[in-house]
């Protein structure tokens, strides 16, 4: 290959995620649940979080490109709405279905276009079934974890169901994914979390770039003291996905939202308000 063939090859397989787009982008945060964890300490590998608790929020996203829908997670499975959060390790409950939510702001359900998944977790999947007429987007490893006997770790295949037997529709992706193929909404591959996990650039008009990190992070002060929980798939590649994260950020002056940190979602309006 000459170099005029290697610049020609690497533009086509490097789209350019940062030219601008014409789409009219907004931005909602959805509630999608919360989880009391009695003992932090499952969430660093360094004995970090010895003796604390937390309650995660489980926050997932609707994004509108002009008249188009996509849904980026779909946050606890229904059956834990009103669910009571006592003493257990981890607790997750639910008080509002996404259903609900997109009602309150007049969008239906068949609205929803795309739905993209940052990983296979069962508090990333939990409401995907109302919304099976979506075309969904997901790592190509992580929906391997759906399909592997016994399924991955926090992996319930059946949340998915739909689309594990060829009556949705399914597209596995490997790399960046550029979603509308404008840079205005690109899946980042973040791994390290699960073996194929991702995080979500949203360019705004006026609020600017937004990354939602997935599960790259739990807690927004990981990013500083580089916890890993020990129930990763892999340490290395954590790391160097929450790199990723902060060098994008400061190179795309972003604002870098941790999906599970009450404090961090706040980045952005409560709902029902939304960000352009």
């Amino acid at each position: 290959m000459n170099p005029r063939q290697f610049v020609l090859a690497t533009v086509t397989a490097f789209p350019a995620f940062g030219a601008a787009q014409a789409a009219d982008i907004e931005l909602w945060r959805l509630d999608c649940g919360s989880i009391k964890v009695s003992d932090l300490s499952a969430f660093s590998d360094t004995f970090r979080y010895q003796g604390e608790e937390r309650t995660l929020t489980d926050s997932c996203y609707l994004i509108r490109h002009d008249s188009a829908y996509m849904l980026w997670d779909a946050g606890l499975p229904s059956a834990l709405l009103g669910a009571a959060q006592d003493a257990k390790p981890m607790a997750p409950a639910l008080a509002r279905t996404i259903k609900d939510q997109l009602a309150e702001i007049g969008v239906a359900a068949e609205k929803i276009a795309t739905l993209g998944i940052s990983h296979n977790h069962f508090d990333h999947v939990g409401q995907a079934s109302d919304f099976a007429h979506a075309r969904m987007l997901i790592g190509k490893g992580d929906l391997e974890g759906f399909r592997a006997t016994p399924p991955a770790f926090g992996v319930e295949p059946t949340l998915v169901q739909p689309w594990l037997d060829g009556t949705a529709k399914l597209e596995t992706i490997t790399g960046d994914k550029d979603v509308f193929d404008d840079g205005s909404v690109v899946m980042l591959a973040t791994p390290g979390h699960t073996p194929s996990s991702y995080s979500l650039l949203v360019r705004l008009a006026d609020t600017g770039p937004v990354l939602l990190s997935g599960d790259t992070a739990h807690f927004q002060e990981q990013f500083g003291n580089r916890g890993v929980p020990p129930f990763n798939f892999d340490r290395a590649e954590t790391l160097a996905s929450m790199d990723r994260l902060e060098d994008a950020a400061k190179a795309l002056n972003a604002t870098l939202v941790v999906q599970h940190d009450a404090s961090d979602i706040s980045k952005l309006p409560a709902f029902p308000a939304s960000a352009k």
